[in-house]
């Protein structure tokens, strides 16, 4: 069942049962007070009618000195036209129960309950229906000339009961039209409740598909609007979760797609030279050049294999920190990368203030070595590479590298970390590179909880922040 359609029949059971119970309890309350209000003007009429009689007989009756049943009948004719009311009836009974006296207009049975073992000074009441009326007995024992007689008096209370009956009908007309009015009611509220998660549910569907931009918009204070916020913040983490997946899937294919064809060439290579020196009769001088060719392209795949390893050792292995001095291992660094510089006749200038940072020392040593090495391969002869160590406006300590090379293109840019992408298509070929370098370095940043900042500009330079947190 659907939740609009939970609370709509909850509902209307619930006000259905509450209000029939209601109103039966207010009848039956409203027709307990009124019938209470007509037993107590009945036993009023009663002690006044046999009061009066108690009287009239003290004077009359006892006249004789003998019970005198004539008389006692024109007394009571007498006395009774004094009230005016026809529901007052009147039964006089002797002991026997038979009449003496009676102006009731129906039949009553002479075997009644009250009619057993009366009192004198208590009176006896019961309600009884007979025929169509609804009648209140109330019999106590009258004493005439010694004579104990049953004194009966009966008042008809039948309308107090059609009083109840017509207030039922009245009140099962009113729960009618009011149960209509609150079941159209309560199906419009019951959907305008509930149109709410119907977006949400629509919304939940449209992500299941594979849309995850799609967000719910719904405006409001109360609980679904608290669950729509929610519902959306998480759809943006969804969001930015799957884009992060297809990302990471996407560059783990390239991966994937670069290190085959960068397997592939050397690998054809040396199949290709093996074969010629398999088939081809011994000369010195193609041997040679085969063997080194095959030598050559050897070292590349080896290259390449302890690149990949790299790769994987800094996404998987544990590392121990501690502090050290930054600007003693730059000075070491210098003096291994010398003969490199040389080469090219580059000058290293290291400068800024001396900092400690936690580090691991071999990783960052290569880190550092990494972003030189690309700095020398991208510098002109006879230039300058700078190295500063300083803190930036946030006191974040910073390792800067630039040199006054060839520059790299802005579409490049948000490239140059990616694996085997290099800026310079030809350096491959001549200096055995993968273009893994820059995408380790990478790797040992996030290690350290650093980040790397890369500006670059045509001709001008390269310059490659490592910003320490």
């Amino acid at each position: 069942m659907k939740f609009w359609k939970k609370i709509f029949t909850y509902n209307f059971i619930l006000f259905v049962i509450i209000f029939n119970l209601g109103g039966v309890f207010l009848i039956e309350n409203m027709h307990s007070v009124s019938l209470d209000r007509e037993i107590e003007r009945g036993l009023s009429e009663h002690l006044s009618i046999y009061s009066g009689m108690k009287l009239i007989g003290k004077y009359r009756l006892n006249y004789d000195e003998k019970f005198n049943k004539d008389m006692l009948r024109v007394t009571m004719k007498d006395f009774l036209k004094s009230f005016h009311n026809e529901k007052i009836y009147v039964e006089v009974l002797d002991r026997y129960n038979n009449t003496i006296f009676t102006n009731l207009d129906f039949r009553a049975s002479k075997e009644r309950e009250e009619l057993k073992n009366p009192y004198v000074d208590k009176r006896k009441y019961v309600i009884r229906d007979v025929g169509d009326k609804t009648l209140l007995f109330i019999t106590n024992l009258l004493d005439a000339s010694g004579e104990q007689l049953k004194f009966t008096y009966v008042r008809d209370v039948t309308y107090i009961y059609k009083d109840r009956e017509k207030v039922y009908y009245f009140f099962i007309k009113l729960d009618i039209i009011i149960s209509i009015i609150l079941a159209c009611g309560t199906y419009v509220l019951s959907r305008y409740i509930t149109k709410p998660i119907d977006k949400l549910i629509n919304s939940i569907q449209i992500i299941e598909n594979g849309n995850f931009s799609e967000r719910v918009n719904i405006k409001s204070n109360d609980e679904i609007g608290i669950l729509s916020d929610h519902f959306n913040k998480m759809a943006s983490v969804i969001e930015e979760k799957m884009k992060q997946l297809k990302k990471n899937i996407d560059e783990k294919q390239s991966f994937i797609d670069n290190l085959t064809h960068e397997i592939k060439t050397p690998l054809t290579s040396i199949i290709g030279y093996a074969d010629f020196l398999r088939n081809t009769k011994y000369n010195e001088d193609a041997f040679s050049k085969g063997l080194n060719s095959i030598f050559k392209e050897g070292k590349r795949l080896e290259g390449l294999s302890s690149k990949m390893m790299d790769l994987i050792v800094f996404k998987r292995e544990n590392f121990v920190m501690k502090k050290e001095n930054i600007k003693n291992i730059l000075m070491d660094i210098k003096e291994v990368l010398k003969p490199k510089l040389q080469n090219k006749n580059i000058e290293l200038i290291i400068s800024g203030q001396d900092m400690e940072i936690v580090m691991e020392k071999d990783l960052i040593e290569n880190l550092i070595i990494n972003l030189i090495d690309n700095a020398v391969k991208a510098s002109y002869e006879n230039s300058k590479i700078n190295i500063k160590l300083y803190k930036n406006e946030n006191s974040k300590s910073v390792i800067e590298v630039s040199d006054q090379g060839i520059g790299i293109k802005d579409e490049d840019l948000t490239k140059v970390f990616e694996p085997f992408y290099m800026v310079d298509k030809s350096r491959k070929k001549t200096n055995g590179s993968a273009g893994l370098g820059l995408s380790i370095c990478e790797q040992i940043a996030k290690i350290h909880k650093a980040k790397l900042s890369i500006e670059s500009k045509l001709n001008i330079g390269t310059s490659v922040k490592i910003i320490f947190d």
